[in-house]
């Protein structure tokens, strides 16, 4: 009988060899568990197993956000520059915002010559080594606070939304001038917005310095801006000698920009800056009261109706905008208007408009012709102004413009009829000097209490 006697097994990690290796001085012992370099394989030095990387400073953290967040950050110093003028801005004709304004032009300029002189990949002068990765962020906030101040110029010297579009116009072209398409194009839109800041600004100077405004003013102000554009491509051919380069970058955006805004003056869209109604209100009659009742001169009294509680948006009314007709009665239009000091006396046109069920508004008659003495006073010069009819119910609009046709304000209200309805009491609010906004006839004679029972003397009607 034959028999087969099976192989001793081992364990797995018995095993005495290793393939592909040699066995030199005979076998290993039994139970040996010998690792095994495989044959190529570098052998790391334990020091190279440290990080040396270098850690981020806060100027490195800094440079990173900024990278991450670029669009949000000029958003920020944009609007940055807009909220400083809203909180810092002086009037028109304050000497130290016409300085301000220039120096920050002139900033801007030097930053764009800089630019160009220097563009990307260019190492700057050593002196501008530390500031120049700030340029952006300047370049922003001075364009941001310039635009809002000629903004806010354009919305006091203007009703309706047309500054508001004017500045949405403006931020478009700074969000435009990030994308990577117009950054190819060069400093286009820079160029643009800084054309339209030269002439904006000797647009709010020159009636200062003249004493007037109309077509010839704007329009030497925009011979101006373009001289400021054509001392910008002079200097820029000297680094540039491209004629082609610059004439797509420098003159088409500058030159252009002028040639909008000028047709938007004969258009009527810009207002005539520096005038502006400081305030406006519909009333039922106004009245000149004597000096001898208070002590002083200059008092208005103006009279319109008290709304019951529950018509809550009257709240913002000024005066009766919802004027009810009783007895042929006339809505007296009150206004105070503002211009610099040193002002020669100018007039302007009130025109009352009717909104006709099928013509649309319509003008009534070829409105008011009245005279304007400001002298710069900080309570402006108050008028006033009938439409000599009664009014038929619907909704009506009273219009000042400037003898050129150019709006400095409009305000909205509505006839109502009421014939056979109870007249309901009266609210009586004064208008004095050096304050732009009526004050309650109580508050008023708290602090000066009348001196004479004298009757207020009712203005004539103009």
């Amino acid at each position: 009988m034959l028999t087969v006697t099976p192989p001793e097994s081992k364990p797995q990690d018995a095993s005495t060899e290793v393939p592909g290796v040699p066995v030199e001085g005979g076998p290993l012992p039994l139970g040996a568990n010998v690792a095994v370099a495989t044959p190529g394989a570098a052998v790391a030095d334990p020091d190279d197993l440290v990080s040396t990387e270098k850690t981020p400073t806060l100027v490195d953290r800094v440079q990173a956000f900024r990278a991450k967040y670029e669009k949000q950050e000029m958003a920020l110093f944009f609007f940055a520059g807009f909220l400083y003028d809203v909180l810092t801005l002086s009037p028109v004709d304050d000497a130290l915002t016409e300085v301000q304004n220039f120096v920050y032009l002139a900033i801007l300029a030097g930053l764009l010559v800089l630019e160009q002189r220097y563009p990307e990949g260019v190492e700057p002068p050593k002196l501008l080594v530390k500031v120049w990765r700030f340029r952006e962020d300047a370049l922003h906030f001075l364009m941001g606070s310039l635009l809002s101040a000629f903004t806010l110029f354009l919305f006091k010297s203007s009703s309706g939304f047309t500054p508001l579009l004017f500045m949405a116009g403006m931020f478009g072209l700074l969000v435009a001038n990030e994308l990577p398409r117009f950054r190819q194009l060069g400093p286009v839109i820079r160029v643009a917005v800084f054309s339209l800041c030269v002439t904006l600004y000797f647009a709010s100077l020159l009636p200062v310095l003249f004493g007037r405004v109309g077509w010839w003013i704007f329009t030497l102000s925009v011979v101006l801006g373009c001289g400021s554009v054509y001392g910008l491509l002079r200097v820029l051919k000297r680094w540039r000698p491209d004629e082609k380069v610059l004439l797509r970058t420098v003159a088409v955006p500058g030159f252009g920009a002028q040639a909008l805004l000028l047709g938007c003056y004969f258009l009527g869209v810009i207002p005539p800056v520096p005038l502006a109604v400081q305030y406006s209100g519909i009333y039922h009659a106004v009245e000149k009261v004597p000096p001898n009742v208070y002590g002083t001169s200059g008092v208005y009294r103006l009279t319109s109706e008290e709304q019951p509680w529950w018509k809550v948006w009257t709240a913002f009314h000024h005066g009766d905008q919802e004027f009810t007709v009783r007895n042929g009665e006339q809505p007296v239009y009150f206004f105070r208007i503002f211009a610099p000091k040193g002002f020669e006396s100018y007039y302007v046109v009130v025109r009352w408009f009717h909104d006709h069920p099928e013509k649309g508004w319509t003008a009534l008659g070829k409105g008011y012709r009245a005279p304007v003495s400001s002298n710069g006073s900080e309570g402006g010069f108050r008028y006033y102004a009938k439409p000599g009819i009664p009014l038929k119910p619907g909704d009506w609009r009273v219009v000042v413009e400037t003898e050129g046709g150019h709006e400095i304000n409009r305000l909205n209200f509505t006839v109502v009829d009421g014939t056979g309805t109870e007249k309901p009491a009266a609210k009586v609010d004064v208008s004095v000097l050096k304050t732009i906004k009526p004050l309650p006839l109580e508050a008023w004679e708290k602090d000066h209490p009348p001196k004479a029972a004298a009757p207020a003397v009712t203005a004539p009607a103009p």
